[in-house]
């Protein structure tokens, strides 16, 4: 089903039941799969490809319990050309994804997301909302990227990583902040990233590690609590 309001553009093919909500604007040279719902006022550039059971511009939704309730004038989801977006993967509305974006199967970004140019995001990667990537990041399988995060640019982290925001485990009242990685630093697989801590410019964080406190420029850290290696 298209709404008769969608704007589409030239050699653009869409599959079976798909659904495609008012307001819509999708560029040239666009395949979007099969049983793919594209939300209102979500804007699609050129050279696009969408997978099969894709759900785009997505609301969010909340209940009594949560402490920090979604915004509700929130922007359309913004997919600028050349990206693309393996199956099943969930997009919210508020996210910004740049020219070249790779998303895998299975991945979820929520609302107030920015996704720099060529950044990778692998297989059932979830990302918060609140959270800035930068260009040519890449974010392998099935890591956890908390709300309130900062990644610049080069960064890579490896599988399984996982990172937190809230210091008192839900007590509330305090602000929340994510790990802040600078330029070019690199996470192995199976590592954790505590509230706040900032990783350096060109940091490396050993596989398996369990990062409490801050690391400098150019530092490699292992272990848990992660300390650095002898120079």
């Amino acid at each position: 089903m298209i709404h008769p309001s969608v704007q589409i553009g030239k050699n653009v093919e869409i599959g079976k039941y798909t659904i495609i909500e008012e307001n819509v604007i999708i560029g040239d040279n666009v395949c979007i799969g099969n049983h793919t719902v594209i939300k209102k006022d979500t804007i699609i550039g050129n050279n696009i490809f969408i997978g099969n059971s894709v759900t785009l511009g997505k609301s969010p939704s909340s209940n009594k319990k949560m402490a920090r309730k979604p915004r509700l004038d929130l922007s359309p989801l913004i997919i600028k050309d050349d990206v693309k977006i393996a199956d099943q993967c969930v997009i919210y509305q508020d996210v910004l994804l740049m020219d070249g974006v790779f998303i895998g199967d299975a991945a979820s970004i929520r609302e107030n997301v920015e996704v720099g140019i060529d950044t990778i995001i692998g297989r059932n990667v979830m990302i918060e909302n609140n959270t800035h990537i930068g260009e040519k990041v890449t974010i392998q399988t099935k890591s956890y990227i908390t709300a309130d995060m900062i990644i610049e640019d080069f960064v890579f982290i490896g599988p399984c990583f996982s990172s937190s925001n809230d210091k008192y485990m839900g007590k509330g009242n305090y602000p929340y902040q994510g790990p802040i990685l600078r330029k070019g630093c690199k996470v192995g697989s199976n590592a954790t990233l505590l509230p706040g801590v900032l990783i350096g410019k060109d940091a490396v964080i050993g596989a398996g590690s369990v990062v409490t406190r801050d690391v400098e420029d150019g530092d490699t850290v292992v272990g848990n609590p992660a300390k650095p290696l002898n120079k």
